[in-house]
């Protein structure tokens, strides 16, 4: 049994005032990533220069404006890839870079030394102010904690007021989800009054969830608590840093943002130390899927995701929302069903707002192809395999003929596990359109007799076909072609044949478009029934393949009858 007494709640403030639960995400926030340094820390290989510079290009084509290139007074890679970035022009006139800094002097001037020549940069100091690390980490007291704070700050200043560029302070009391919310007012207000920002050039305040220590909506408590009590709130850019301990950063940056947050840090597909930092992507893609724009450049996940786990060397993992291989894929048969039906709703109905169940956004819209959304398995049903067949091969099958071709891939589904959708195809061929023997049609000559008095009937046919082999020839009338083959196949052999239903569609347009056709036939003498299914660019031509297809399927041309007329 697990020892949960070894375990107890985190504190969780009382704060009924919270205003968050009644507003909504209107907007995208700014948005920075922090794969260079929070993501490129935790790799058990970290990128190398070359690496780096590689995921800067695909931050910048996907448009992220604020990226924290890494910690260059700890790390000689990443100081010569900063280096990289200044000298060799790299940074867009519109791209602020932002390095990171303990509130330590040597540090601080390291820090600077590095970022010599650019134009603008965030320099982003941290100190730890929780309760936890305060006792067994620092062994200091609130005031020597706010102090080193301070401190810092005073150091980051003095050397801005010297740099020939621009520069933004950010401030991170890291640990914030530990520390008591007022002392981390008082300590981020001691940093505002000594740094001295105004809306013109307001200071970045980074309130992170450095570990994730309690449920999301804690989370967001603490957000508004401080930044209702902040001082000088309109020079203050509220920013959070979200990470993902117990499987909920994006919920956590969602509610942040109802909260008041201004400014995300994450990283791509949520790399990051221990469960990793929130994901970007995924928290834009939720903006996006509720008709927000995101801000970024999104729209082909593909190569973001080839990319970063070529340079991570880490694997995308088949269910990460929107990411996953299998996030877009219905295997289950109801879940199959309503895709199809949605899909042809809104085809049907000429809409564009997307409404189609169990796909929150269209996956097209970001890269992704329409192939992997329904895979076929033992739990699919028919509409999975109505929807391979349509979205793959342009046959729209009969809604009764569903079940029954669904039973033929879910026995085979079952014995062999996923059927591809091309192994759907040949299951169909085998079983309907290939189905030519022991009768194997041959060719049809139709004579309108609409005009003839002296017959009650319309249309006379003259069939060509063979029998296991040998030639065999009949003419017969009837009202239009498929009723005067009816009355021919009876009167020549006795097969007592019942047309149920009758579906036709071409398969695709043009001039030279093929047409589907679709016959629900029944032996009178024994009730059974079943589909056949012909194609022919003459549509008489095909509903008579699909006669033949379906007697076949019946066994009929095996009977005596057949064998000896």
């Amino acid at each position: 049994m697990l020892n949960y007494q070894r375990y107890q709640k985190n504190p969780v403030m009382s704060y009924p005032e919270r205003e968050w639960p009644g507003k909504e995400i209107e907007k995208a926030p700014i948005w920075c990533s922090v794969d260079l340094r929070d993501g490129n820390q935790a790799l058990i290989d970290p990128m190398v220069v070359s690496e780096k510079i590689e995921m800067w290009n695909l931050l910048m084509k996907l448009g992220f404006r604020e990226v924290e290139v890494g910690f260059p007074a700890a790390s000689q890679i990443e100081y010569d890839f900063l280096r990289q970035l200044i000298d060799r022009n790299l940074i867009p006139d519109d791209v602020t870079v932002q390095v990171l800094s303990q509130c330590r002097q040597e540090q601080i001037d390291r820090t600077f030394e590095a970022i010599q020549g650019c134009r603008r940069a965030i320099v982003h100091i941290y100190n730890s102010t929780s309760t936890l690390q305060r006792d067994v980490v620092f062994h200091k007291d609130k005031e020597e904690i706010l102090a080193i704070a301070v401190q810092g700050t005073k150091w980051v200043k003095e050397r801005a007021e010297k740099f020939p560029g621009k520069i933004i302070l950010e401030y991170s009391p890291e640990s914030f989800t530990g520390t008591e919310p007022d002392y981390a007012v008082e300590v981020c207000n001691a940093v505002v009054d000594t740094w001295g920002p105004d809306p013109e050039n307001p200071v970045i305040i980074n309130l992170p969830s450095t570990v994730e220590m309690n449920t999301p909506n804690v989370y967001a408590d603490q957000i508004e608590y401080c930044s209702r009590h902040f001082k000088n709130r309109d020079a203050i850019i509220l920013s959070i840093h979200p990470h993902n301990d117990r499987g909920e950063g994006v919920a956590a940056t969602e509610l942040a943002l109802l909260a008041g947050a201004q400014r995300v840090e994450g990283t791509l597909l949520g790399n990051g130390e221990r469960t990793g930092n929130v994901d970007i992507l995924n928290v834009a893609y939720n903006m996006f899927s509720q008709g927000i724009n995101p801000e970024l450049n999104i729209e082909n996940i593909n190569e973001i995701i080839d990319t970063c786990e070529r340079l991570t060397r880490m694997k995308v993992d088949p269910r990460h929302p929107y990411a996953g291989k299998l996030v877009f894929t219905a295997f289950s048969g109801s879940h199959q069903d309503a895709i199809n039906k949605g899909l042809q709703a809104m085809k049907e109905r000429g809409q564009e707002k997307w409404q189609v169940p169990y796909l929150p956004i269209d996956p097209a819209d970001i890269g992704r192809r329409y192939e992997p959304i329904v895979r076929i398995n033992s739990q699919s049903g028919k509409g999975g395999v109505a929807f391979v067949m349509d979205t793959y091969f342009g046959f729209k099958l009969p809604k009764a003929m569903q079940r029954e071709f669904a039973d033929v891939i879910q026995a085979q589904s079952e014995r062999e596990g996923e059927v591809r959708p091309e192994e759907v195809m040949a299951d169909f061929r085998r079983e309907y359109l290939d189905r030519k023997e022991p009768l194997h049609f041959k060719k049809i000559q139709v004579v309108d007799l609409s005009n003839d008095t002296e017959t009650e009937f319309d249309t006379q046919v003259t069939v060509n076909y063979t029998d296991s082999g040998v030639m065999r020839e009949f003419t017969a009338v009837g009202n239009g072609p498929l009723d005067a083959l009816r009355r021919g196949i009876y009167e020549t052999t006795g097969a007592n044949i019942r047309i149920l239903d009758y579906e036709e569609h071409a398969l695709k347009a043009g001039s030279d478009s093929q047409a589907a056709a679709y016959i629900h036939l029944m032996d009178s003498d024994t009730g059974r029934n079943t589909y056949g299914v012909g194609v022919s660019s003459n549509i008489t031509r095909a509903s008579i393949r699909a006669v033949f297809s379906a007697m076949n399927r019946l066994g009929l041309g095996a009977r005596e009858s057949f064998q000896n007329f």
